[in-house]
């Protein structure tokens, strides 16, 4: 197994991580240590492609597990997002709708020997989830240090704005994730017409 492909099983071994921490409210500070380790398995992301491009080390293990882990990833941390009322679950089903379509296209597209590539759009899609994710743990870790005191800060207040923020910022990361997955579709709508 090469390099690319082990920072990305690293990104699907650093999940259960991420979420014991995202949802043990008991440890101090555990918004902060799940989003480092978010932090670190979405460099993997960055890092493993650049990589495997560079020096030429793309493999079919790779095409297959890089968007996976990014998916159980993705989903993952929505999914926590979820149970500690984060957000709806609303947010949620969009994504899994979108993955569980566009995987599927692909795996009719592969059956006839075609790749579907990631387009500029997919890529979009993926830095706003994210960033989404990304922006709430750190908004939730500022009220948490308000929560223990360190920061003096107006808890209602923040809560309430942080809460639209973070909402927002989900919100844009699932209507790219809708466009995405209908530019997807439409540029490959020759493997679903023709499925038998």
């Amino acid at each position: 197994m090469n390099l690319p492909n082990k920072l990305t099983v690293l990104r699907i071994i650093l999940v259960p991580f991420y979420i014991f921490f995202l949802l043990m409210p008991v440890i101090p500070h555990h918004y902060l240590i799940s989003l480092l380790i978010f932090a670190a398995a979405s460099y993997t992301d960055h890092l493993d492609g650049k990589i495997a491009r560079k020096y030429n080390m793309i493999t079919d293990f790779g095409k297959f597990a890089d968007p996976l882990a990014d998916k159980i990833m993705i989903v993952a941390a929505l999914a926590c997002f979820v149970q500690l009322g984060l957000t709806n679950a609303v947010v949620l089903t969009v994504v899994v709708s979108r993955e569980f379509m566009v995987t599927a296209m692909r795996l009719v597209a592969s059956s006839k020997g075609k790749v579907v590539a990631a387009n500029n759009w997919g890529k979009a899609k993926t830095i706003s989830q994210i960033a989404a994710v990304l922006i709430i743990m750190l908004l939730q870790y500022i009220l948490e240090l308000g929560n223990m005191k360190v920061l003096t800060i107006d808890m209602v207040s923040l809560t309430n704005l942080f809460g639209i923020i973070g909402e927002t910022a989900l919100w844009i990361s699932a209507l790219l994730t809708v466009i995405s997955g209908v530019i997807y579709i439409v540029q490959n709508f020759e493997f679903i017409k023709n499925a038998k």
